[in-house]
């Protein structure tokens, strides 16, 4: 047996109506679809702009493509999935700009790592015993809905700010437009319109082209004298010494997670950061394995995805790996429905996305110098779009349902805050549902997470 007929036996890829050609393109445009993340990654840990991190950007970028790399390539080899995996958009705004945020729970990035491994842990622990299907059909379908629109507001709310088409007045704290004298904002609103062009128009990898787009633009204005927010853009081709750079840059984050499990068991800010990170990560797969699992036929009747268990080991497994790099959640990317859609059925894809990853890092130091917060702008607010457009599969007619959704989802870019949101989406949640008098359909996992919503708010004003 050749070589290539162990593959595709190995992979079942004439099984699933495949070819290699299909998986290899499959992968690559998957790849494409969800590179931006290896540059929007690093801005969000870092505070995207809103605040100064003490974080290491170019470890975050190198944690980023080798926990995305590595996990990828075991969702393929063991999983055989057509799924690729990268630190999560949400999540990863839940860690800089709620978690770090001065205006949030003000903890070290230290501290928000070690919260991304413990969640790992139980992750892991939950998947192996299948208590985490149990602890999905405990939330009700609206809120999960809410708590993804919510989380796409929000996100789309912070690129806004950092293209400048948003303006937070430093005295008054209260939003307005930017100015259209503000060549930041120029760049940030073409960029926008490009990447809004290209998805309408269906082109793979769009948001990852209209990242490029818009780092043309702004490098094109900082040559012609604008001030354009990247007078930092010094790349250089890779070379011997930045590979050497690259390959030692990860030394500031690695481990790091470690030095805090004590500080976090021990703190109530602790498990509250921990509940959201597992809360986040439970439905974000979800939906991302049924999704991407439905578009390329790995469904059964019943809805089961094939090898969903050792998809959601695969994706437990990811989030400690990333946790002991350095970078938040590593999760299963609903961007790799773009490469079921041309043509990958098939483990081998992954594998392909997975190397390609890793290959970035030989890019690694053009990519941190180039790709400034109005870069990564247009992408957040596509992403924000994206993930908000659950909200129209939540029951507005009905109100017991419509006014926790909304609260969710509205509390979270107007309070700045992803846990806020959901706190007060649960709690309001609980009170409609007693005022229904519906109190006793309520999950018992529904009322301990309310619970402890209470508690925190509570602690939150005694402190």
């Amino acid at each position: 047996m050749s070589f290539a007929q162990k593959l595709d036996k190995y992979f079942g890829i004439s099984k699933r109506g495949s070819n290699f050609k299909r998986e290899l393109l499959g992968g690559l445009v998957t790849f494409l679809s969800l590179a931006y993340i290896l540059a929007v990654n690093p801005s969000m840990l870092s505070g995207s702009g809103a605040y100064t991190s003490t974080i290491d950007v170019g470890s975050v970028f190198m944690a980023t493509a080798i926990s995305a790399g590595l996990t990828t390539i075991f969702m393929g080899l063991y999983a055989k999935l057509p799924i690729a995996l990268a630190p999560g958009m949400g999540v990863n705004a839940f860690f800089g700009l709620t978690v770090c945020a001065p205006w949030g729970f003000n903890k070290s990035w230290q501290f928000a790592l070690a919260c991304v491994l413990i969640s790992g842990i139980i992750f892991v622990i939950i998947s192996v015993t299948g208590a985490r299907k149990w602890l999905i059909n405990a939330i009700p379908t609206n809120m999960k809905y809410a708590v993804s629109a919510g989380i796409g507001a929000f996100i789309a709310f912070i690129g806004l700010i950092n293209c400048g088409v948003v303006y937070i007045d430093t005295a008054s704290a209260l939003p307005s437009l930017g100015s259209f004298s503000d060549p930041v904002m120029i760049v940030g609103l073409l960029g926008i319109l490009i990447t809004v062009v290209l998805m309408i128009r269906k082109v793979k990898g769009a948001i990852f082209l209209g990242l490029i787009a818009t780092c043309v633009i702004g490098l094109v204005g900082h040559y012609l004298g604008l001030d354009t927010s990247m007078a930092g853009a010094t790349a250089t081709l890779p070379s011997f010494d930045n590979l050497k750079w690259t390959f030692s840059s990860m030394g500031p984050t690695f481990g790091a997670c470690f030095s805090a499990l004590g500080e976090v068991v021990t703190s109530f800010d602790g498990w509250i950061i921990i509940i959201m990170f597992l809360f986040v990560d439970f439905f974000d797969t979800a939906g991302t394995l049924v999704g991407v699992g439905t578009a390329a036929n790995l469904v059964d009747d019943k809805g089961n995805i094939e090898n969903v268990d050792r998809a959601l080991l695969v994706d437990a497994t990811g989030t400690v790996i990333g946790a002991v790099c350095g970078t938040s959640t590593v999760t299963s990317f609903v961007e790799s429905a773009a490469g079921v859609e041309a043509g990958a059925r098939t483990g081998l894809a992954s594998v392909f996305t997975g190397l390609l990853l890793l290959l970035s890092i030989l890019i690694s130091p053009i990519i941190l110098n180039v790709v400034t917060s109005v870069v990564t702008g247009p992408a957040l607010v596509v992403v924000g779009i994206l993930m908000a457009a659950n909200i129209k599969k939540i029951d507005w007619t009905n109100f017991v349902e419509a006014a926790p959704a909304y609260v969710t989802f509205i509390a979270m870019p107007l309070t700045y805050s992803i846990s806020n949101g959901m706190a007060l989406g649960f709690i309001t949640y609980a009170v409609c549902e007693v005022a229904a008098g519906r109190a006793k359909k309520v999950p018992v996992a529904m009322w301990v997470l309310v619970g402890i919503f209470i508690a925190y708010f509570i602690f939150s004003a005694v402190v």
